[in-house]
């Protein structure tokens, strides 16, 4: 065939008689669909769709084209890239959300239950477990881990309602870091109602504990999910709370409030709040030796408090100072710790697109791809959909469709 007959049938169906008033309309379209004033489809870009190799759309671009011709890419003539399911044949997405609900319920699960006798060995058992958890969550993912740690969870918190003084409070403890890293995994896997769900858990049991270091976790916790919501100024207050008794704190509680809240100056553009708080950061560091088992990545993550930076910088729109912290960054990151390297990846590359440099970020974003296929890290999912908006002054050029091809893995369940 030496055209997409498919797509230009479509095209005079919807009475849009020429490839430029398509390409008007479908811009106009998408533009009120996204919400996003710079979203653009040109003449060029759609004569290339009706030729023999029309490639495959951005995600956000099959999303409109559906809107507006009532199909789905593959039906107009596009040939879908390996892994493409549409979305309305996502069956077993259906079924995993299922799965992740009824999880969920064991938190709420009612009472009274049968006394028995606890002994305090469980705590160290539990304890032991957690840190297993973090290390198989960096190798896994968020999917494979949710049902595991939230039974256990529900363990721990029949053991509560049975259990007596010092056992009771150390289990309480144990519990809020089992409910936050079950926030956390739902959080990674993109249900942020779910995450929102357990970081309130998480409050909660802190709370029960009366452990001031647990409660300032636990609002650092709550803080990351409203980064995520790009609520700058909320996360700025929950770690001010958290910090507002900085000194009962072990330094490490602190570490992670105020690297948090550089995360919300990053979102309400103020650069010198994020250096300021990271360099307050950086000199508690060599401070940090408790024995807790959870919020352990400042001294498990090499270049911890610089990848935050690095972070804050690609938000701020700093793409050229960003690139350089990160070529640093990545150089001590072990390949081990493999979903957080792609999401590393994938925020390199965005900045890398914001310096002016697409091909290195296309160059980088091969490997994050590969990583976010195979862990299926809704959080990198994300920075790959980020990477894809810096890209878009290329969107009609060679790189590109080169993009489009190396991201085309990263459709599976999306």
């Amino acid at each position: 065939m030496s055209r997409n007959d498919a797509l230009r049938a479509a095209r005079l169906r919807a009475g849009w008689r020429t490839i430029e008033q398509a390409a008007e309309m479908l811009t106009e379209q998408g533009r009120g669909m996204l919400d996003d004033p710079h979203f653009n489809v040109s003449p060029r870009t759609w004569r290339r769709w009706e030729g023999p190799r029309p490639g495959w759309p951005a995600e956000e671009t099959a999303a409109v084209l559906h809107d507006a011709l009532g199909a789905w890419p593959e039906d107009l003539g596009f040939p879908p890239p390996p892994g493409w399911i549409r979305p309305d044949h996502h069956e077993e997405e259906s079924v995993r959300r299922r799965a992740l609900v009824s999880v969920t319920a064991a938190a709420l699960v009612s009472g009274p239950v049968a006394t028995q006798h606890v002994d305090p060995a469980l705590i160290t058992y539990f304890q032991e477990q957690l840190e297993g958890h973090y290390r198989a969550d960096m190798y896994l993912g968020p999917h494979d881990l949710i049902g595991t740690v939230s039974a256990q969870y529900q363990l721990i918190d029949k053991l509560i309602r049975s259990a007596e003084g010092e056992t009771r409070r150390g289990l309480l403890r144990v519990g809020a870091a089992y409910a936050a890293l079950v926030g956390w995994l739902y959080q990674d896997a993109g249900d942020v109602g779910a995450a929102a769900f357990w970081r309130g858990v998480t409050q909660e049991i802190a709370m029960r504990s009366r452990d001031p270091h647990l409660i300032g976790y636990a609002l650092v916790n709550q803080a990351q999910v409203r980064t995520d919501l790009g609520d700058g100024r909320a996360v700025v207050d929950l770690c001010q709370a958290a910090l507002e008794d900085s000194q009962r704190l072990v330094p490490k509680v602190r570490i992670m409030a105020m690297q948090q809240q550089a995360h919300g100056a990053s979102l309400t553009q103020d650069r010198a709040a994020v250096d300021h708080l990271i360099d307050q950061a950086a000199a508690l560091l060599d401070r940090v030796d408790d024995d807790l088992p959870w919020g352990n990545a400042c001294r498990r993550t090499p270049g911890y408090l610089e990848i935050q930076r690095a972070t804050c910088y690609g938000r701020l729109g700093l793409g050229a100072e960003a690139v350089r912290l990160w070529d640093q960054v990545l150089d001590v990151v072990p390949e081990t710790a493999r979903r957080d390297r792609g999401v590393y990846l994938a925020r390199h590359a965005t900045a890398a697109a914001s310096a002016g440099a697409p091909d290195h970020a296309v160059q980088i974003a091969r490997t994050a791809a590969k990583i976010a296929a195979e862990t299926r890290s809704a959080r990198m999912r994300r920075e790959l959909g980020a990477l894809q908006r810096a890209m878009r002054p290329w969107h009609d050029a060679p790189i590109g469709q080169d993009l489009v091809e190396v991201l085309a893995p990263v459709t599976e369940g999306t």
